[in-house]
């Protein structure tokens, strides 16, 4: 129907259709073919989602995605990391892994030529930049997975055991580098990123105690004095550079990725970590319902972390995970009674999703994928699946045998039978 003249008569209509179809029919093609995009990239006869570099619109319901800097992690939320929202990264009791993911997601930042705001109260957002991992090549990459698959065919072949058939069903994780099109990259976590990539890249730095002056006296407010303030820099920073759409920008259109680095620390002046009822225990809170009314309006994602161990108050735990669009807990070994267990002795740690985004859905999404655990190799960060090893012996392990004797202790009056003898059950 696009042949049809605006100005034309029925007539002049009728004979403009009838020589496009001649038309085609000499090319040998069909005269009904989809408009494709004009050499600017945009069509004038209506809105057009515009493709902006680093991203991709989700298969799911169209929202537009960026990648965390993880594949895999990707994969775990539906493709990426919706724009506009906020994914909040519980950390590990030592901060040892937590900061890893929040290097990934600022690193690929600067790989995708994105503009980033960094926000810190102990470290400097130029320190930061500095300690980013350096990117993968892909043939380093394919190596480094092909080896790890050959380590783990070897440690199958030794032990020679037998899965379950029902265990052969489950979907798979990917964990390597895929032959489709490219959508977030690998990173070297023995490296550093290139010193000039990083002085060709656009950010923007918040350290806490450079904001804050020591003479400043402030009304008693529910949102600490460091709270306003980084709001206050994430806003201008959205209005100025034309993030919202209200003051368009000269280039191509961009994206702000935003980091925060140990929200809700004593660091920021916030006392929900101190004490179980402190005197602003709704700062957080509100801070977070502020930034996420800015991110919605914008073309901006967001990444924070938070000690979340730390905090006391569970309710304020409940609070900020109803106030973050995507969660994920990292469960690290060090220091539990699973660092020594030879079960877990092929991981460093558990991955949760605590949340999913629930972006133009009525329902809530629940990842489909439940065990998960990490591990931290020579240069990669993965997640995998947890595989505990089958027991295929015929006795009982050592380590079992005592559990199994309190057992029977346990159930010896209502058992006679198991009370007697300590011996392995077969069913």
């Amino acid at each position: 129907m696009a042949a049809v003249g605006a100005g034309g008569t029925g007539r002049g209509s009728a004979g403009s259709m009838a020589a496009a179809a001649a038309a085609a029919r000499k090319n040998n093609v069909t005269s009904f073919q989809r408009r494709g995009p004009r050499a600017g990239g945009t069509d004038s006869g209506g809105s057009r989602l515009v493709s902006i570099a680093g991203t991709r619109p989700s298969v799911r319901n169209g929202q537009l995605l960026v990648s965390t800097g993880l594949p895999a992690l990707d994969q775990l939320l539906g493709g990426g990391l919706a724009v506009g929202t906020v994914l909040l990264i519980e950390e590990d009791k030592y901060d040892i892994y937590s900061p890893l993911l929040f290097k990934y997601f600022l690193a690929e930042g600067a790989i995708s030529g994105h503009t980033l705001l960094v926000a810190s109260a102990k470290e400097e957002p130029a320190d930061i930049l500095q300690e980013l991992p350096a990117p993968l090549l892909d043939d380093d990459c394919k190596k480094e997975f092909d080896e790890d698959v050959r380590n783990h065919e070897t440690a199958e072949s030794n032990v020679k055991m037998k899965i379950a058939w029902r265990y052969q069903l489950l979907p798979k994780m990917e964990a390597g580098p895929v032959s489709s099109s490219r959508f977030g990259h690998y990173y070297d976590a023995s490296k550093k990123i290139p010193r000039e990539l990083i002085e060709a890249s656009k950010w923007h730095g918040f350290f806490l105690p450079e904001k804050i002056s020591s003479t400043l006296n402030l009304e008693p407010c529910s949102l600490t004095h460091g709270y306003i303030k980084l709001l206050q820099f994430i806003q201008r920073i959205i209005y100025e550079e034309g993030f919202d759409g209200s003051n368009p920008q000269k280039k191509q259109k961009n994206i702000l990725r935003i980091g925060i680095q140990s929200l809700g620390s004593p660091l920021w002046g916030d006392d929900v970590c101190c004490t179980e009822n402190c005197d602003n225990s709704h700062g957080l809170t509100k801070f977070l319902y502020v930034l996420r009314g800015l991110l919605r309006a914008s073309l901006s994602a967001c990444v924070i972390t938070v000690p979340t161990h730390l905090i006391q108050n569970k309710a304020v735990i409940a609070r900020i995970t109803n106030l973050s669009d995507t969660v994920v807990h990292l469960e690290s070994f060090i220091g539990s009674e699973r660092e020594t267990n030879p079960l877990y002795k092929n991981y460093h740690g558990l991955f949760h999703i605590r949340q999913i985004p629930r972006l133009n859905n009525l329902m809530c999404d629940v990842s489909d994928v439940k065990d998960l655990a990490f591990k931290l190799k020579r240069k990669l960060f993965t997640i995998e699946r947890l595989h505990l090893p089958p027991d295929l012996s015929d006795t009982v392990s050592r380590s079992s045998k005592p559990d199994l004797a309190d057992s029977a202790g346990l159930l010896g009056a209502g058992c006679p039978a198991m009370a007697r003898g300590k011996r392995h059950l077969d069913f």
